[in-house]
């Protein structure tokens, strides 16, 4: 027992050490973390503080007292928000928070130098950093109480720009976020474009977090206010009502007629009987259920998400009842889940002309690797999270339990690969900071499970009024 207490004591101080080494510094100060530090291979744009990324460092640092840190980046990154980004001589929206950022040396002093997606892969646009940056300044204030921060008119405006942008009118009837393929954090070409799960939990989360966050003063804020309120009962009940699956759905789906016209149509989206996958039928608990990945004409993606159904446990668009499900689902089907590392993006992978024509054959997410069924460390901590906060914590230290196991001696890799997680990544970053970090927030929040507060929304009471 002893030498097992001295391994994990020696695993968290060589976590620690990497993550306290992985820090960005501008002008004498923490901005923030690197994605990576591999030193086998090119640092490529694995140099950069990614805002995704560096959610879990943030939390972290929050609840071990070093919120300077987390200060800088809120700061250094509401400086950075486009207000004139322009690519291919298109201006960007205003208010986009970057993907990530660098700090570039040059004869007149540092300066950090933003990319909105003109530099990645694809010319992503990112659509969850903004997202993530208010989940964090609301975790930021709750660790701290420091208030003013947040009420900084140039926060203030900061807020209602990111609401601006995605709260903007559209061609588009239904309460989620219409966003293209590849904004989040499967950012490449996945077949997820349209209203992806992920997006939708994370929007519900940033409109709770903003909702916190501004405060009376302008009548403007007043109108956001009113609209956030709005928006988040008819989002919770659209999510709830129509991107739920279990095996009564499942059921219900196989029955569907189609070609219904008018609102009294129970088929709404004209989902057809035969798009119900095979694997499904047989997959599917008897007991549990889960959020699907995507929705829209004559769609539903039936793949399970990871991030976007424990965002959607964490942050309260699913229901009690449905978060325990959402749990059940991944305790029994474990090994497909989970498998050796915790926890995989997405199951299933998608293979064959299917896979030809969704990422249009791209090799790096060829089946069960990268974000095509990768098994990724990161999500580790949404886990224990959700299973913290369901009172189910001896789902997320079965997790952690696994990760102990492997990560040190893999060198702390990106992603892992494999049906079951077996293999690190073919392509993966070895000493990945949000991997590193992941490890040591699920262990803090293990400890105290109190430190959930920080970054977890109870039931909107506006919407237990409304159910």
């Amino acid at each position: 027992m002893t030498s097992v207490i001295r391994l994990k004591n020696s695993l968290m101080s060589e976590a620690w050490k990497l993550l306290e080494a992985s820090l960005l510094y501008y002008n004498d100060n923490p901005v923030g973390t690197v994605a990576a530090r591999d030193p086998e291979v090119e640092a490529l744009n694995y140099d950069q503080c990614f805002v995704r990324d560096f959610v879990p460092s943030a939390l972290v640092f929050l609840m071990n007292g070093q919120s300077d840190i987390v200060r800088h980046f809120l700061i250094e990154t509401l400086m950075l928000q486009s207000s004139d980004k322009q690519m291919d001589r298109f201006n960007a929206g205003q208010g986009l928070m970057p993907a990530s950022f660098k700090v570039e040396a040059s004869d007149t002093g540092s300066h950090l130098i933003a990319d909105f997606g003109e530099h990645a892969i694809g010319r992503v646009t990112p659509v969850d950093s903004s997202f993530w940056w208010l989940i964090l300044l609301r975790a930021y204030v709750r660790a701290t109480g420091d208030r003013e921060l947040a009420e900084r008119p140039e926060f203030q405006d900061g807020i209602i720009l990111i609401l601006k942008l995605c709260l903007a009118d559209r061609f588009d009837m239904y309460p989620t976020l219409l966003v293209p393929d590849a904004s989040f954090m499967i950012d490449r070409r996945m077949g997820v474009a349209g209203h992806p799960l992920e997006i939708q939990a994370l929007f519900y989360a940033a409109l709770r977090a903003a909702q916190d966050l501004l405060i009376p003063g302008s009548k403007r804020r007043e109108i956001y206010m009113q609209v956030i309120s709005q928006r988040l009962i008819t989002l919770n009940q659209f999510i709830r009502e129509h991107y739920w699956l279990d095996l009564k759905r499942l059921n219900d789906i196989y029955r569907y007629q189609g070609e219904e016209f008018g609102t009294e149509a129970v088929n709404k989206f004209n989902i057809y009987p035969d798009s119900i996958p095979l694997w499904l039928t047989e997959w599917m608990p008897e007991q549990g259920g889960y959020l699907a990945g995507n929705l829209g004409p004559a769609q539903i993606d039936f793949r399970f998400y990871a991030l976007g159904n424990l965002m959607a446990v964490i942050g309260s668009l699913a229901s009690t009842k449905e978060s325990h499900l959402i749990i059940d689902v991944i305790e029994q089907r474990w090994s497909d889940l989970v498998g050796y590392m915790p926890m995989k993006i997405c199951f299933p992978a998608i293979e064959g002309d299917e896979w030809r024509i969704l990422t249009g054959c791209d090799p790096k997410n060829a089946p069960w690797s990268y974000h095509n069924g990768g098994n990724w460390p990161l999500l580790m901590w949404m886990l224990v999270a959700a299973s913290i906060k369901l009172g189910r914590p001896e789902i997320g230290q079965r997790a952690v339990a696994l990760a102990e196991k492997r990560l040190s001696q893999d060198e702390w890799p990106e992603y892992y690969d494999g049906r079951n997680g077996r293999l690190v990544g073919k392509a993966s970053r070895k000493y990945q900071t949000w991997t590193i970090a992941a490890l040591i927030l699920s262990k803090m929040l293990l400890e105290d499970p109190d430190r959930l507060k920080l970054i977890s929304f109870d039931e909107d009471p506006a919407i237990s009024q409304w159910s």
